[in-house]
């Protein structure tokens, strides 16, 4: 906390305009399908880029006036996993920046792959060497390396160079089958998870989603079996979490609950590819339904952070004592 008392946001926050950037790349998809009004989609990537850049200044201040919080951050077992979403906003940033300026782009798109490189494998390093309490085995495992990747997998696509994106997705898909047996381990045979952390619940469902809609940009965007089973995987979680959401939302409405609008955006996005190549009748059927699924839980997640901000309740209260990891 700086001595004037402001408070910086955590690293969560990069949740935030995590969704709205792929809420807007889910409405360009949108548009060139259904021929949907234009512009809806760039409005949507302004705000989201907007709050990125907000967020980036402020992370960067943390560190500049505040920075035994960002240490106490960066030491957390599990809130330290959130700030590898700060190259990961950077890449989707770079994305909705590309049709405007390739420059811009580029320079974002490498920013955030290398920083993305550079955080999964510190981050991964300390993991390896263990001794770590199973109840910090939570979703957010997943985003400094299959977050990550899988972004980076679509961001050097969209450069023009699916080569290297496929060496992205290589690290994404193998990153999420090794973590995904461990944290299923962690959810059947461990304690249950306290009411302040099952908004991260949300993020199971973003692996096969995110995944999919990489696996769709480095294979030229023509859909197979692969591709649909991601898609049918990324469904079946879905319905686990909609069983689950009365537990889950035992937690009151905070930013936290921004962990479900990746993989809310993210699916209809790739099934809406699919629906364009006109050969998958499921596509056809799903992509509407999910499509209006994704605006109305994004919608509702912006509605909520905006009361919260309005009534001064954004910010969540200030730790009381870090999770000790060994990063």
């Amino acid at each position: 906390m700086t001595p004037s008392g402001f408070r910086f946001p955590p690293a969560a926050f990069f949740g935030i305009p995590l969704g709205l950037l792929a809420l807007g790349l889910l409405w360009r998809a949108a548009e060139r399908l259904w021929l949907l009004p234009a512009g809806i989609s760039e409005a949507i990537l302004a705000v989201g880029a907007l709050v990125w850049a907000l967020l980036i200044v402020l992370f960067a201040g943390k560190w500049l006036f505040a920075s035994g919080d960002a240490r106490a951050e960066f030491a957390d077992a599990i809130q330290c996993c959130f700030i590898g979403l700060a190259p990961v906003t950077t890449m989707l940033t770079a994305q909705a920046l590309l049709p405007y300026s390739r420059t811009g782009g580029l320079v974002l798109a490498l920013i955030g792959t290398l920083g993305a490189i550079a955080f999964a494998v510190y981050r991964s390093g300390g993991l390896w060497r263990g001794e770590r309490d199973i109840g910090t085995a939570t979703a957010v495992l997943y985003l400094p390396t299959v977050a990550a990747s899988f972004v980076s997998a679509s961001t050097l696509s969209a450069l023009g160079w699916p080569e290297w994106g496929q060496l992205a997705f290589g690290g994404g898909v193998f990153s999420w089958l090794a973590l995904e047996s461990v944290l299923i381990n962690r959810l059947l045979h461990g304690p249950a998870l306290p009411e302040r952390l099952r908004p991260t619940l949300g993020i199971q469902l973003a692996p096969p989603a995110v995944g999919a809609v990489a696996y769709l940009n480095v294979s030229g965007g023509h859909g197979d079996v692969f591709a649909m089973a991601l898609i049918g995987y990324a469904i079946l979680q879905g319905l686990i979490l909609l069983r689950l959401l009365p537990w889950i939302m035992a937690q009151p409405f905070s930013p936290g609950y921004w962990g479900f609008s990746f993989g809310v955006a993210a699916l209809p996005t790739a099934v809406i590819r699919l629906a364009a190549e006109g050969t998958s009748p499921p596509a056809q059927l799903l992509a509407p339904f999910l499509f209006a699924i994704a605006n109305i839980v994004i919608g509702l997640l912006a509605v909520g952070s905006l009361y919260l901000l309005a009534r001064g309740r954004l910010l969540p209260p200030p730790p009381t004592q870090p999770t000790a990891a060994k990063v």
